[in-house]
């Protein structure tokens, strides 16, 4: 038997080893690759995942997909939800969710754009500036050296019968829900699995469906969500099973028979138990768990993909900024103390709404007829409230606020300071570049602080004509969006102390 030593085998080094290549891994290799920032991403499929699985894209990650100028291409190819509609009378059409989203963001309503057309478009990117994307590429063992002085995140990975070696200075694990990487670090997985059984399926010709809305059905004993994917039926049914083992013609007769549809072929037919699980921790040393490999739980609401998209775009630029020098490695605190809250709070919610409605038996059978009943009526009123702009927010998920100290310096004492930069303008297009920016908004013309010239502005816009954005603030905005200070301004000029502070708080070179 030949001994194979580590030492012998071919070895590439990267400043980030990537493993994982869904929305998630191919998000965080594109945002490094436009960056600058070298990365290596590999996954043991032989190509993009074929099935549609995910299906959602909300506004947040639009505007993450426009940043990268991919916006286009999306809304090109996806097929827009308008609204949201529970039951099936066309007297109670429902909200109309771009309404609910207007002047909140420049990508109201949800676009229908399957998992493998995202993964599609984020892999064609990668590879067409020049990403090293590695498919066939299997992790077998990860170990981080990296405590000691000089030493580097080491991965052993297996392709076509061969041995590579990669060494990275920090790897992002974002292998899915059954995590090589997670397991490596021996990272627990806490949560719970719901008894119930799920089907999903992608189907033509579905005829008793409302057109271009989510719509949620009740029956006597089950429920289902179902969302348009294209004109003609085209329909993703996801619903919760009459019985544990279900055939693909059950649950489609069952539903059928339930809801008045009719269907024709089918493209995709899966069964499954909701997960609603969180790892104990996002980091552990130079490593990062994103994605489904840090959080799981129930696809009903269309956010578990984007939840991972923003995880490695957060986590990228943040890498990115490190690698560059223009943060210290402190600042990789921020990754888990920002995204992990985010996945327990959608966790939670997930959890605790599928113990009331996630169940065959008959309490929360009636509790599920009772609220078809209550929300064919109310949903339409919301929506026309402050509430219902705010359901619009917490739905497109750019509602997300970080907390970035523990005290409240001035400096953090704005409504916008840890949410995404709303839109005014042409403020996001300037975000384009990735870089940490000084915005102004329908003020004078402040002179420019010592800063490195990495730091870009004060960029001057027009007035924010909803309030958001206030006259007499500078507003630091990092290169993921979100806005990291608002600093006052006095007799037009910069309050330098308080945006030091501030940048010190962030861990930002002050060079």
């Amino acid at each position: 038997m030949t001994t194979v030593r580590l030492h012998d085998l071919p070895t590439v080094d990267t400043d980030v080893l990537v493993v994982g290549a869904g929305p998630t891994g191919l998000m965080a290799g594109l945002v490094l690759q436009r960056r600058g920032v070298a990365a290596v991403v590999v996954d043991h499929k032989s190509g993009p995942t074929r099935e549609s699985r995910a299906l959602a894209v909300h506004a947040r990650s639009m505007e993450i997909y426009d940043q990268l100028g991919l916006a286009e291409t999306v809304l090109h190819r996806a097929y827009q939800a308008t609204r949201l509609q529970v039951g099936a009378s066309p007297r109670s059409p429902g909200p109309d969710i771009t309404l609910l989203q207007v002047g909140a963001t420049r990508f109201p309503g949800v676009q229908v754009f399957e998992q493998s057309r995202n993964e599609e478009v984020l892999s064609t990117a990668l590879v067409a500036g020049g990403g090293d994307l590695r498919w066939r590429h299997r992790l077998i063992d990860l170990v981080d050296h990296t405590a000691q002085a000089g030493g580097r995140v080491e991965a052993l990975l297996e392709h076509d019968g061969g041995l590579l070696r990669v060494r990275a200075h920090w790897c992002v694990g974002a292998d899915g829900a059954s995590s090589a990487v997670r397991r490596q670090l021996n990272l627990p997985f806490e949560g719970t699995t719901d008894e119930a059984t799920f089907w999903v399926a992608d189907v033509h010709d579905v005829r008793g469906v409302p057109e271009a809305a989510v719509n949620l059905r009740i029956g006597k004993s089950t429920f289902a969500v179902i969302f348009p994917m294209g004109p003609g039926g085209h329909t993703r049914l996801v619903a919760l099973s009459h019985k544990d083992q279900v055939s693909q013609d059950e649950a489609l007769a069952a539903a059928d028979a339930e809801y008045g549809l009719t269907h024709g072929a089918v493209d995709w037919f899966s069964t499954y138990r909701v997960h609603h699980r969180v790892a104990a921790r996002f980091r552990a040393g130079a490593v990062f768990l994103a994605g489904d490999a840090a959080h799981v739980h129930s696809p009903v609401g269309g956010q578990g993909m984007n939840t991972g998209l923003q995880d490695a775009h957060n986590l990228a630029v943040l890498l990115a900024d490190v690698v560059q020098g223009r943060r210290d490695g402190a600042a990789l605190d921020g990754y888990e103390r920002e995204r992990r809250p985010v996945a327990l709070t959608l966790v939670n919610v997930t959890d605790r709404a599928f113990g009331v409605i996630g169940r065959r038996s008959p309490v929360p059978a009636l509790l599920r007829r009772a609220m078809a009943v209550l929300g064919a009526t109310a949903v339409p009123r919301v929506a026309k409230t402050r509430l219902g702009a705010r359901l619009g927010g917490y739905l497109g998920q750019y509602r997300i606020r970080y907390r970035y100290v523990e005290d409240r310096p001035r400096w953090t004492q704005d409504p916008v300071v840890g949410r995404r930069l709303p839109p005014v303008g042409d403020n996001q297009q300037a975000l384009r570049t990735m870089t940490w920016q000084l915005h102004c908004y329908g003020t004078g013309s402040p002179a420019r602080p010592e800063l490195p010239d990495w730091i870009e502005g004060p960029h001057h816009f027009g007035a924010d004509e909803h309030g958001r954005l206030r006259r007499d603030r500078v507003y630091l905005v990092r290169p993921d969006q979100f806005v990291a200070a608002s600093i006052p301004l006095q007799a037009n000029n910069i309050d330098e102390a308080q945006l030091r502070l501030a940048m010190t708080a962030h861990h930002l070179s002050l060079g």
